[in-house]
């Protein structure tokens, strides 16, 4: 018996950080995949985190009554997805294996809004206090637009439309290092005791990131490239408020402004890399040219539709 899932990368256009104190963020999943593998043995292959994940997904069966007969197993995992670079590895690994692990145990497919409940509860393992943003992109794929008020209430919506060709095309991720430190430092550590220090400012930088994660969803729906950049440039400057951006990666950026216009997505980091970027290139020939120079890991986007799949 084996039974295999696959789930996408994700990119934050815009709202981070501010999704955890109840802001709103929107999450484009990436066509760059994650696949579990599950396969039926006589003896449990021990790793501590897919013992965790299993579980999880135990755990969930057992509260909902849900039949299920609990076999060893072995697996596997094979990824496209860089990991530490903020494109969600770990939330495409907590979709694939609770999808995996739910069909594994019961023999049936579940649906995405369950594969997600149960992904969520891994992802806590990974990052502390997650908004569920990065999973809901993986489980479901298109443009999410995500938005948790409590922990009883969230709202995860996909949006009926994509990025046009007119942005997407000129869209480029660019690694401008890993970070040193983890998503959950990031969320916990820095902006969190930032947070707990001075609520106020930082009440007033997450709102000002939730008028420029609506800005952006006008841009895209309405095909205001003008609107698009300024929403990137706005959403950057209030991340190097909240200190997630390093100077590195600033002087990066003010490098490849000749270029266009970017912005850290993701937790960020401040000591050395701050994770990928999202660019857009008016100069996308230029653009490449020079990072292909320079020895800088970059990529074109390329938007997945589809979510968490079987294999």
């Amino acid at each position: 018996m084996k039974i295999s899932y696959s789930a996408p990368a994700k990119i934050i256009l815009s709202g981070e950080h501010a999704s955890v104190y109840g802001k709103p963020t929107l999450i484009s999943a990436l066509d760059l995949r994650l696949t579990v593998t599950i396969i039926r043995m006589m003896v449990t292959k021990k790793d501590s985190v897919m013992d965790f994940i299993s579980q999880t997904v135990l755990k969930y069966l057992k509260e909902n009554e849900i039949k299920f007969v609990k076999k060893p197993y072995g697996f596997n995992i094979t990824s496209a997805i860089p990991e530490g670079r903020n494109l969600g590895s770990s939330a495409a690994l907590s979709v694939a294996s609770a999808a995996a692990f739910l069909h594994f145990y019961t023999g049936k497919q579940f649906p995405k809004d369950v594969i997600n409940l149960v992904a969520y509860e891994i992802e806590k393992k990974f990052h502390g206090s997650p908004s569920g943003g990065d999973n809901s992109a993986s489980c479901f794929g298109g443009l999410i637009y995500f938005r948790k008020e409590f922990e009883f209430l969230k709202s995860v919506n996909q949006l009926p439309f994509v990025l046009p060709d007119e942005i997407s095309n000129n869209l480029f991720i660019i690694d401008s290092g890993k970070p040193v430190e983890t998503t959950k430092e990031m969320v916990v550590e820095v902006v969190g005791l930032q947070y707990k220090r001075n609520p106020k400012k930082l009440g007033h930088i997450f709102s000002e990131i939730e008028v420029t994660t609506k800005n952006m969803v006008k841009a895209i729906h309405s095909r205001d490239i003008s609107l698009f950049k300024e929403s990137i440039v706005n959403n950057e400057r209030l991340l190097e408020e909240l200190g997630v951006v390093s100077n590195k990666t600033k002087a990066l950026l003010k490098n490849l402004v000749q270029f266009g216009t970017g912005k850290v997505t993701g937790a960020g980091g401040f000591k050395n890399g701050s994770g990928n970027l999202v660019f857009f290139a008016q100069e996308p020939n230029g653009l490449e040219q020079y990072l292909t120079s320079h020895n800088i890991p970059f990529f074109q986007f390329r938007q997945d539709s589809t979510g968490v799949t079987k294999v």
